[in-house]
């Protein structure tokens, strides 16, 4: 795509503005407490009003644990659906857990490192955690029924919509456990790795 491309500037632009304002709501939860924070709070941290806040988030805590859309790029989807990019499920899996884990933490090491520190002192936010992966499970379940039109699946859609989320949660611990560097995703073919050789063990 362009950088020219007006549709790709307004793509980016409501990414950077996501962003920011799940990082404003961050710091302030992170130094006062969720309960402490408000909505109005986070929007003048952000240098946005209110009405705008939720044109990004359903909720506080949605832009706190920075939850936004799973919208996956439409030549990822398609390449995915059409039975691609390499024929072998397990690998073509790579760009859809990276997409997902863009939506669900983004790709600053810092954003995921906050996240996690705020689920830690958080814990009731895990339910609105697992209810955003709840709401995207049928998007990834409709990915599945296109491919398997195209190419039969080992199993049903839903059994490899799980398998997507185990290697999503596979690759965040593996960036947890080698020290927070880098982007989560890059951890994405170990976690895939790991998973094939219990499949052929």
């Amino acid at each position: 795509m362009s950088p020219a491309d007006p549709t790709g500037l307004r793509e980016r632009k409501k990414r950077a503005r996501a962003a920011r304002i799940a990082d404003a709501a961050r710091l302030l939860v992170l130094d006062r407490g969720l309960d402490a924070v408000t909505v109005e709070e986070i929007a003048a941290a952000a240098e946005i009003s209110p009405r705008t806040f939720f044109n990004y988030f359903e909720s506080k805590d949605d832009a706190v644990l920075g939850q936004g859309s799973f919208d996956l790029d439409p030549h990822v989807r398609e390449e995915f659906v059409a039975g691609g990019p390499t024929g072998r499920l397990l690998a073509d899996l790579d760009p859809l857990v990276r997409g997902l884990l863009d939506a669900l933490v983004g790709h600053a090491p810092q954003a995921v490192a906050q996240t996690l520190e705020i689920l830690e002192r958080e814990p009731r936010l895990l339910g609105r955690h697992f209810a955003w992966f709840e709401r995207h499970k049928s998007h990834v379940v409709g990915l599945f029924e296109r491919r398997h039109a195209v190419v039969p699946l080992p199993a049903d859609p839903e059994t490899c919509t799980m398998v997507v989320f185990v290697v999503a949660r596979a690759a965040m611990d593996d960036w947890d456990r080698t020290g927070r560097e880098g982007d989560v995703g890059d951890h994405v073919p170990v976690a895939v790795d790991r998973l094939g050789a219990i499949f052929t063990s």
